[in-house]
């Protein structure tokens, strides 16, 4: 469902109106657009603190997408735009970002919109 790009190291990500997109140092771009998101999961691996442990991970409709760093630059714009989304559990975003259990929340899905 998530492509495997959690261990990639990232040359920029960019979040805005269309969406996110992450530029990958190996040249390759993954990129999800607002319309068609489907899924946000966060990622965590008990990596830290000296390894980047915690992913905000976007899947689309069609199965494509990107995991976001959370120590990212742009990670704090994302998590801004992700709270925003109707549905966002809020409750199970935090418990994620304060946990290092070895394990993926999903925070936010597609059909799950509520007002």
């Amino acid at each position: 469902m998530f492509p495997d790009s959690s261990t990639a190291h990232s040359r920029s990500v960019s979040v805005d109106d269309t969406g996110v997109r992450r530029q990958l140092a190996d040249g390759t771009e993954e990129s999800v657009n607002w319309e068609d998101l489907a899924t946000v999961v966060v990622r965590v691996i008990p990596e830290g603190p000296w390894k980047e442990d915690v992913f905000l991970m976007l899947a689309s409709s069609d199965g494509t997408g990107t995991a976001v760093p959370s120590g990212d630059p742009a990670a704090n714009a994302l998590i801004e735009r992700l709270q925003t989304l109707p549905g966002f559990d809020h409750d199970t975003f935090v418990e994620a970002m304060t946990t290092d259990a070895d394990q993926a929340y999903v925070v936010w899905k597609a059909g799950d919109r509520q007002a």
